[in-house]
């Protein structure tokens, strides 16, 4: 079984709210516990986690060896202040505060770091993102100071100026990459990093009457293109289901991913081992990377 390759312990997959506020006061490890649970039943023992603001992820780190689970974690991600990213992690001002959150993940011994470049889908609306990073130097800035301290750098970030912007930094994978085109697909190719994009966030929302079903499945459909697209032209996939997001749950999550990687293939047998090969592949570079 591939492992987990984008994953937030601190969600349920059903509401986020009510996930978080049960360790408002302190780290609950019962839901810790619940999610290792599902995980080792589903017989998956690597998880990478794209971190919080409570400390439930250095925790869960703790809890891991416990059921044979190779855990890897940022500790929290890193955005800029007045974006998106107060949800997994901590906000920075200037390039000093951000280089002393990265400080902050070497010494509570984050496995790499993590970078929001972009906001999330707007599921109501086909091509909406909200608050893109329009900071290239800002970019390539962070990445440069997380590589100079020994980090693999994940970043999450959407829409293809940003996705360009995020590769040509230097960036080691990239977190959903929705709306990429052609220049992404390029600069995927020349620089080796890994995508790891998250379909089930977006598939597993068909059908569930919470958002414009039409854009949902409009979304899907171009997102699917895009890893059939990716898979052809030999781009490193990895499969991370987001799991925590809504209707992605812990252990199950990845399962839906992989289902819909393999819809996105349309039962073509040269992707669909194109497919195995590049998510044993890029489990291997995840693995080897993302680790310090």
């Amino acid at each position: 079984m591939y492992g987990e390759c984008h994953a937030h312990i601190i969600m349920d997959g059903r509401n986020y709210r009510a996930a978080v506020s049960l360790h408002k006061d302190h780290v609950q490890d019962s839901v810790i516990h619940n999610a290792f649970q599902a995980y080792q039943k589903a017989g998956i023992s690597f998880i990478r986690d794209g971190g919080d603001a409570l400390g439930v992820s250095a925790r869960a780190r703790e809890i891991a060896p416990s059921y044979g689970i190779d855990y890897r974690t940022p500790i929290f991600a890193i955005h800029k202040n007045g974006y998106y990213g107060g949800i997994v992690g901590h906000g920075f001002d200037t390039i000093t505060e951000y280089a002393a959150l990265v400080s902050r993940v070497s010494r509570e011994h984050g496995d790499f770091i993590k970078i929001m470049a972009s906001g999330i889908l707007d599921f109501d609306e086909f091509g909406k993102v909200s608050t893109p990073l329009r900071e290239p130097t800002l970019i390539r800035e962070m990445v440069s100071i997380a590589h100079q301290e020994g980090f693999a750098v994940m970043v999450h970030v959407n829409t293809p100026q940003q996705i360009c912007w995020a590769l040509e930094a230097g960036c080691d994978s990239i977190e959903h990459g929705y709306y990429m085109d052609d220049s992404c697909r390029q600069l995927f190719l020349e620089t080796g990093a890994v995508w790891v994009p998250t379909l089930a966030t977006c598939g597993n929302l068909r059908g569930c009457g919470r958002f414009q079903e039409d854009a949902v499945g409009r979304i899907t459909d171009c997102h699917m293109e895009n890893v059939r697209l990716a898979l052809e032209k030999g781009i490193h996939l990895a499969a991370g289901s987001d799991a925590g997001a809504y209707l992605v749950l812990h252990g199950k999550g990845l399962y839906d991913e992989i289902s819909l990687l393999k819809e996105a293939c349309h039962g073509r047998p040269d992707l669909l081992e194109k497919l195995d090969q590049t998510l044993t592949e890029s489990q291997q570079i995840i693995e080897r990377k993302f680790h310090r």
